[in-house]
């Protein structure tokens, strides 16, 4: 098994596994353009027929074959009847872009690529076998992981947006929109919209969502829709299961006051500009004298204020984007100065016990830097949700326990095997060192989304 798996060690389809990987955790997420786009089909078209090839080197050619008919089945329309059954049992995502078969000639590359290597022979060392198999399993999670389920925005205040068309699409074919037909005009009630997702879920992201919402939500329905001309204002009422909406339209975005009554009293009062929240919106509850009143700067909440009875409950702030980047700013200069106290200490026990060393075992010591990332992962996993809103998905995880094992476990092989160990607290602070260091790294991932 492990000399079949040996072409998974050539440094072209590792590099195109970790681009793969950073693709799509990271750089969809950061800049969300067409080269991002199409980048997952390149690597993913390279890596994908090597590694069926590796674990069936007889069936060569027909995995090259199935593996181009696969894709452009899975790129056509005819691979959504297929998609919503598995979508019962595993969550995927796909986007129907004829364009993405520009990436069919990277088959070639690959066969090319098989035909043109030269065998490896792994013989009977360990750390090769090791590598073939980490990096088999690290293939398989970046198949299921590129296809992972979008980000899911839902809005907190009603989104509507105005159209003109011709016909009431078919609500059953989006779950995220409602209908409204009103002579030659349809209102959409946006519920949700499927994004990437965001570094942070606040105000400022769900603001970036409802840009061109108009335009992305006509390109959504079809040609049977088109945008209202820009600047002109329509006053419409409608009727929804959740009341009676007043609204104001500017071109095709809310604009202007939003009123929802139900059984003749107030539910809900706000304003818009240019579908953005804007001033102060108001909750009331029709079975209580609770009322909720939202502060709101730009689109994004400064204070929420609950009041029962006339009289006020409760204040609470939140913090803007601008807020949430000073703070950030403060986290990674916290973490720094944990990181020189920490280099600061190993250098004093180095100094101290210089030329003693800590004596270990050789199996020891590969065991220890193995098993050492797990470590190093759970110490950035604990600072990340002490000082962070930490929510990852599965793939989330998993990817970063594959990068903090890239990366720490090399870096412990050199403590341990270069620097040398002096006391069994070294080994405690080089995790905690490197934790902190991915979790620095992590951060400012963060705050240069956020900065943009």
């Amino acid at each position: 098994m492990y000399n079949r798996l040996k072409n998974l060690l050539s440094p072209i389809f590792i590099f195109c596994l970790v681009l793969l990987i950073l693709n799509d955790f990271l750089l969809k997420a950061t800049f969300h353009n067409v080269f991002t786009g199409k980048l997952s089909d390149f690597c993913g078209l390279f890596i994908f027929p090597i590694f069926w090839c590796a674990l069936f080197p007889k069936f060569k050619s027909w995995i090259f074959i199935l593996s181009g008919i696969l894709f452009i089945f899975w790129k056509s329309e005819y691979a959504s009847g297929l998609i919503e059954l598995v979508n019962t049992f595993f969550p995927l995502e796909r986007t129907v872009d004829p364009t993405d078969l520009l990436a069919l000639p990277v088959l070639l590359l690959g066969w090319l690529h098989l035909k043109g290597r030269p065998q490896l022979a792994l013989g009977k060392s360990l750390l090769p076998r090791l590598a073939t198999a980490f990096i088999a399993l690290v293939t398989i999670f970046s198949f299921c992981a590129t296809s992972q389920q979008r980000y899911v925005q839902s809005f907190d205040h009603p989104q509507y947006v105005l159209l003109r068309s011709a016909l009431t699409p078919d609500v059953k074919l989006y779950d995220e929109f409602e209908f409204y037909k009103i002579g030659s005009l349809l209102v959409v009630k946006v519920n949700h919209q499927y994004i990437s997702r965001p570094v942070l879920d606040d105000d400022f992201n769900k603001n970036r969502s409802l840009e061109d919402l108009d335009a992305n939500t006509m390109a959504r329905i079809g040609d049977s829709t088109s945008l209202m001309p820009p600047g002109k204002i329509t006053v419409l009422t409608i009727e929804t299961p959740q009341g009676r909406d007043a609204l104001r339209f500017k071109g095709g975005r809310l604009d202007g006051r939003f009123t929802r009554t139900k059984n003749g009293k107030l539910m809900i009062e706000g304003f818009y500009k240019m579908g953005i929240e804007d001033s102060i919106w108001t909750f009331k509850d029709s079975t209580s004298n609770a009322v909720i009143k939202q502060t709101i700067v730009n689109g994004e909440r400064t204070s929420v204020e609950q009041f029962r009875d006339g009289k006020l409950v409760s204040s609470t702030s939140i913090n803007t984007r601008a807020d949430s980047i000073r703070n950030i700013y403060i986290k990674i200069g916290m973490l720094a100065l944990c990181m020189v106290g920490i280099i600061l200490f190993l250098r004093r026990n180095y100094l101290k016990t210089f030329p003693e060393q800590l004596t270990l075992k050789m199996g020891w010591k590969w065991l220890l830097c193995l098993l050492s990332p797990i470590f190093v992962w759970l110490s950035y996993l604990g600072l990340n949700i002490l000082l962070i809103n930490y929510s990852p998905d599965i793939f989330e995880t998993l990817a970063t326990i594959i990068f903090i094992f890239m990366a720490t476990c090399p870096l412990m092989f050199v403590a341990v095997f270069k620097i040398r160990l002096r006391k069994e607290i070294d080994i405690v602070l080089y995790c905690l060192l490197f934790g902190l260091a991915c979790s620095i790294w992590t951060i400012c991932g963060t705050l240069i989304e956020l900065a943009n």
